[in-house]
Parts: structure tokens; C-alpha cells; sequence
């Protein structure tokens, strides 16, 4: 599928056949979803379907995590007229930090950190990143939120995979993500049907 051409129907999460599958190896994660950003109409349709369950809540702020985050959580941010929060991997800020160590899908151990001079007791947040696989980092980001007194109204993504980690973010956290049912099985099993195609 061409990146950037705007289909003339659309079909609810057509942008998702713009994701390109991993080309690098085992070092990757398996599948790149960021090619849909660039289409100028997939982007804001993939914002609008993950804002659906939320359009009831006041949220104060959306937040993004480091760094593909960023892109999908500045859009949700400019869509609801919010601010936008970064949480960064540690080392990056120059200001005062909290910081939150954690274990992402490549089972590496690291640290994020968000700055200490925004969040307050009773803001409502919105957490934002791009793909959820084990649920680590997002665990991460939710405890820095939290532990600054604000509230998590809801975290949100492309995917979220029925891991361990993913299932227990969806048992305890309202969410959101692009992936219709006929889907998550593939999401889940990491391959997707269409991947075989891929030009």
C-alpha cells in the first residue's frame, strides 16, 4: 500500500496496513507501526478511534512515552487542546526528576524519568505510547504519574498484546488501542496475515 495515499473508503482501522513488519532481526521489535504517521489521514483517524472510550473523561494533560510515544501522544494532545508531558529515558532532562526503573520487551533493564515541576495531586492524565507488548514500560510511566499524587484516567496505544503485562493493564486501567478483534490473535501471535504481502 502506498504510505501516503488516502484510501477513498475506509474501512474502521484501515490505517493498520500501513505498519511494515521487522526487516533487521531479533534485535527489532517485531514490526514497525510508525509508517502510518506519515499518511496524512491515518494518523488523526488512528487519534480519534483511541480517544472513542474516553470522550466522557476530563483529562488534564496527556503524557508520552520516550520516544515513539511522543508522536501518537502529541497528537492525542493537540486533538483534545491539552498540554503534553514527556516521559523520558533517564539522562535526558535537565531540570529536577523522578525517576522509575523498569524492564521493557527486550527484557533490557533501564530507567525513565519525568519531570517533578507539572504534575499535580488531582490532575487526570493520559498516558500514551506506541505499542504496549509486555506492559514494563507503561507499568513504568503509570508509577511515576501516580507517585507525584496526579491520576491515570486511562493509558492508550496502537496495541496492546495479551501478555502478562498487557492483560493486567487492561484489568486495572481504563484503555485504549486500534486493533479490532479479528486481530488481536495475530497481534498476540506477533505476525500479521497482510505481512506476507509486504512490498
Amino acid at each position: 500500500m502506498d504510505g501516503i495515499a488516502i484510501p477513498q473508503k475506509r474501512r474502521n482501522g484501515w490505517y493498520l496496513s500501513l505498519m511494515a513488519p521487522n526487516t533487521k532481526g531479533p534485535k527489532f521489535a517485531w514490526l514497525d507501526p510508525s509508517r502510518l504517521y506519515c499518511n496524512a489521514q491515518a494518523l488523526p483517524d488512528c487519534v480519534k478511534d483511541l480517544l472513542k472510550p474516553f470522550k466522557n473523561e476530563t483529562i488534564d494533560l496527556v503524557a508520552g512515552i520516550d520516544a515513539m510515544g511522543f508522536i501518537l501522544g502529541s497528537a492525542v494532545a493537540t486533538t483534545l487542546g491539552k498540554g503534553f508531558l514527556a516521559i523520558r529515558k533517564a539522562g535526558h532532562l535537565c531540570v529536577q526528576t523522578r525517576t522509575q526503573e523498569y524492564t521493557d520487551y527486550s527484557r533490557c533493564e533501564k530507567v525513565m524519568e519525568v519531570r517533578v515541576d507539572v504534575l499535580k495531586p488531582g490532575h487526570r492524565v493520559l498516558i500514551v505510547d506506541q505499542w504496549i507488548e509486555t506492559g514494563g514500560t507503561m507499568k513504568a510511566a503509570i508509577k511515576l504519574v501516580e507517585n507525584q499524587g496526579a491520576t491515570v484516567v486511562g493509558i492508550a496505544a496502537v496495541a496492546i498484546e495479551n501478555s502478562e503485562g498487557g492483560k493486567w493493564l487492561k484489568e486495572n486501567y481504563k484503555y485504549s488501542h486500534c486493533i479490532p478483534n479479528d486481530l488481536q490473535a495475530q497481534i498476540d501471535n506477533q505476525q500479521l496475515d497482510f505481512f506476507k504481502n509486504f512490498n
